[in-house]
């Protein structure tokens, strides 16, 4: 016969969850830094923007012509979930060892009218403390795995500012690569004109993506701004810190995805009543060379966390 175990009262204090097992509570937000208030489920809606080889025929190719411009307004799921525990690096020429901390991601994108699925990534966003060797600030990273045969790393120096966020215009405009400085011919750039526009999509967006971002904030009171920006390319002082995107070989002569280049903004957004909201928002540039011409291929959203 077994005693019946004897529980502990209940508490009316709500219980407090440890996201970051084997970590104590207090050492959260100085290992994740400023990639803190990522964590969660984000949901919102978005644009996307891709120029595509067309010489295939067979649908939904429409081909055979150079290319074709693909508008899509979007809906979209980002997950993040903390790694758990400290990842260490090893250090060696007078480099003490480092722990990264970090936050596994999801990403999850589809067509707002047909919820065709147009893209999914999974990978990581990471908080990399100053070091010697390199000598460099501390950095965020993005590491991610595209379905298409591409990886990714990039990184970046993250800061906060009060305010809102600053949104420079991202050109859809193709050019030469490299660029002579030779304008492209009308066949290139006709279709940016006057394109067929998905629900939502106002003209002024095939130009100027980021005016979707800017729309979004307009009437919004935005207190304080996390920024984390990455790119492909980055480079800081004597010692290179570079990434980079590494692609399948099919990808090389027919689609290559050479650059890319990327803004996350957290926003602390305060409503009439004084409360206050977590708002994320993006926009990306991927920069897809085929036929010897340079193609941004542009993403945004506006995502609330849950």
């Amino acid at each position: 016969m077994t005693e019946t175990p004897v529980l502990p009262p209940p508490s009316d204090a709500p219980a407090v969850i440890n996201s970051r097992p084997g970590l104590p509570l207090s050492k959260v937000a100085q290992t994740l830094g400023p990639l803190e208030d990522l964590a969660g489920i984000w949901i919102g809606t978005g644009f996307n923007l891709i120029s595509l080889p067309d010489f295939d025929s067979r649908p939904p190719s429409t081909g055979p012509r150079p290319f074709r411009l693909k508008l899509n307004s979007t809906v979209e799921i980002l997950e993040f979930s903390p790694i758990g525990g400290a990842v260490p690096n090893r250090g060696s020429n007078g480099q003490q060892d480092i722990d990264i901390f970090g936050l596994r991601y999801l990403q999850r994108v589809a067509d707002a009218t047909t919820n065709e699925a147009l893209h999914v990534e999974p990978g990581f966003w990471l908080n990399v403390p100053p070091t010697v060797v390199p000598p460099g600030p501390a950095t965020v990273v993005r590491q991610g795995s595209i379905p298409h045969g591409t990886s990714v790393l990039a990184l970046g120096e993250p800061l906060t500012v009060p305010g809102g966020p600053r949104i420079n215009p991202a050109d859809s405009t193709p050019t030469n690569n490299p660029d002579t400085g030779t304008p492209l011919g009308e066949v290139y750039l006709k279709p940016f004109a006057h394109p067929r526009l998905p629900r939502g999509f106002k003209r002024a967006y095939v130009k100027d993506l980021n005016l979707a971002l800017t729309d979004a904030i307009s009437k919004q009171t935005i207190t304080q701004t996390v920024v984390l920006p990455v790119s492909t390319a980055a480079a800081r002082g004597s010692a290179t810190q570079i990434g980079g995107l590494v692609n399948i070989p099919f990808n090389i002569p027919n689609a290559n995805a050479t650059r890319l280049d990327s803004i996350f903004w957290i926003e602390t957004v305060q409503q009439p009543d004084g409360d206050t909201f977590l708002q994320l928002q993006y926009t990306q540039t991927v920069v897809l060379n085929f036929l010897g011409i340079d193609w941004p291929h542009l993403s945004v959203a506006t995502l609330v966390k849950q």
